[in-house]
């Protein structure tokens, strides 16, 4: 049997409840996804992050379904590309995902990017607002959306995504915009939270590591948890993937954080949401 979870949940605005950590299935091959999914429910992950753009989808439902325990157990999140941006498009682009994943609902629908250049971001929101509102999905959220996408999209609908998925780590902390969603109730996910692996030669971060006897990576987890971010590493082997979700029996102290805040750069890892 899976091991217990152990990520807390994060309550969301929608009167939901998200793992605080997450496998993210971001690069994960096809050939390995559904292994690798499988053994991060055996040590005791309950979120899996996926997307169309990924192609792992149902690799993440096979992993789901053969889990052995209760579907309301499980949170699965995915994501519609760039391309099927649009009302019409969208939900067919959401009923050939739920055919890939084999499952009669999805836990967390996001829209992947914005597109400015394509301008069809508010149509494709009106679109997961029906999504919810049928049941199909239970929560609906974005992933790099700005400030002016997030208020474009809420003053068109009245409805306001449960969470912004956006690049994140401590090169980029998003000050400014996590301050953004506590105002407007939008919880934070990070993804690249460990810049894509970079960050984790940083000097800075080797004592804080050899202080608490973890590694690196399990320092810059903790860092997101302690600011309450919702994290999805993604990792290619089951040592990997358990180590990244070890990191609620350790706390930075304020010295720690103190040192990690000093890497701020603004550096990005992936593009600009402005920038298409």
């Amino acid at each position: 049997m899976p091991h217990p979870p152990l990520a807390p949940m994060i309550p969301l605005a929608d009167g939901r409840a998200i793992p605080q950590v997450g496998y993210g299935m971001y690069k994960v091959p096809v050939g390995d996804a559904a292994r690798l999914a499988a053994a991060a429910i055996d040590l005791g992950y309950r979120h899996l992050d996926t997307a169309a753009l990924y192609g792992n989808e149902a690799e993440a439902g096979v992993a789901v379904r053969e889990s052995g325990l209760p579907r309301d157990e499980l949170f699965v999140t995915s994501k519609v590309w760039n391309d099927d941006h649009g009302y019409d498009e969208t939900l067919r682009a959401f009923d050939d995902a739920m055919d890939r994943f084999g499952l009669d609902r999805l836990d967390l629908f996001l829209i992947h990017w914005p597109v400015p250049s394509r301008d069809r971001y508010v149509d494709t929101w009106r679109a997961l607002v029906r999504l919810r509102d049928e049941g199909r999905v239970s929560s609906i959220g974005v992933s790099n959306f700005h400030l002016h996408h997030l208020e474009r999209i809420i003053d068109a609908t009245g409805a306001t995504p449960v969470v912004n998925q956006v690049e994140l780590h401590p090169w980029l902390p998003q000050r400014e915009l996590r301050a953004a969603h506590q105002r407007l109730g939008i919880r934070t996910e990070a993804w690249s939270p460990l810049a894509r692996g970079r960050l984790l030669g940083d000097p800075v971060l080797e004592p804080i590591a050899a202080k608490h006897g973890r590694s690196p990576a399990q320092v810059v987890l903790a860092w997101h948890v302690a600011q309450g971010t919702i994290v999805i590493p993604k990792a290619s082997s089951p040592e990997r993937i358990a180590e990244n979700l070890d990191v609620f029996s350790f706390r930075l102290d304020d010295d720690d954080l103190a040192a990690i805040a000093s890497l701020e750069t603004g550096e990005r890892t992936g593009r600009d949401p402005d920038v298409d």
